[in-house]
């Protein structure tokens, strides 16, 4: 479903109103929630309004659905980025499951995201994704050698390490297939540029990682987007 505006704000109220609701349903029918959030700059304004919201925080889990493998106080950090603008105020009572471990080596923690994802009860209540001007989400970027894995809706793998030459940083991602554990997929880009990536994407089902996104159906992906 297309959720179109006039303005980043708007989208990003709109979005943030989207992703309580769909946390209040599953607090509603188990005793706790999750919620994947994405990095980026595009879901900040969006984090900051969902954390406002009258939600039972402490009975929240957030998890992430990629991260460079940088340490949290890293500027390059997803997991910084939202302790800084969702897990304020009442939020803070949230329980965010970090991706990055210095203990551990990034397959270790793959493995241990595989096993957190399979514990959940319920699944995700939903997941808050962007994309890049390659068209990739989470870290599934095209010139990744692992992409078909990530993109295998099928698969087993619900985590993997990533890497692209657009980045410096070796990445850690949820896969596809662990994103699809979601009641609902929210995705949340902005720009022109953007929007054309989009609507070939849409058209195109191997054009870009986010093509097949886009073509699954088993979970509904509502896109929320403004120039």
């Amino acid at each position: 479903m297309e959720h179109f505006f006039d303005s980043r704000e708007a989208a990003s109220v709109a979005a943030a109103r989207h992703i309580e609701t769909a946390l209040l349903r599953q607090l509603e029918q188990q005793p706790k929630a999750a919620l994947v959030v994405g990095g980026g700059a595009s879901p900040v304004r969006c984090l900051g309004e969902l954390a406002n919201s009258d939600i039972a925080w402490g009975r929240l889990q957030v998890l992430l659905s990629d991260e460079r493998w940088v340490p949290s106080q890293d500027e390059d950090s997803n997991e910084k980025m939202i302790r800084q603008n969702l897990l304020q105020g009442k939020a803070a009572d949230a329980h965010l499951w970090p991706m990055y471990d210095a203990s551990a080596s990034i397959e270790e923690q793959c493995e241990t995201q595989r096993k957190m994802i399979r514990g959940l009860q319920g699944g995700f209540a939903c997941a808050l994704l962007g994309m890049g001007g390659d068209g990739h989400f989470a870290s599934l970027f095209p010139d990744a050698s692992n992409l078909a894995d990530g993109l295998d809706i099928e698969s087993e793998s619900l985590c993997l390490p990533t890497s692209t030459a657009a980045s410096q940083h070796l990445r850690i991602s949820l896969t596809l297939a662990a994103l699809l554990h979601s009641e609902t997929i929210l995705l949340l880009f902005f720009g022109d540029a953007k929007r054309s990536v989009y609507e070939h994407a849409k058209e195109n089902p191997t054009a870009y990682p986010v093509s097949r996104l886009l073509s699954q159906q088993r979970v509904p992906v509502h896109v929320f987007w403004a120039s």
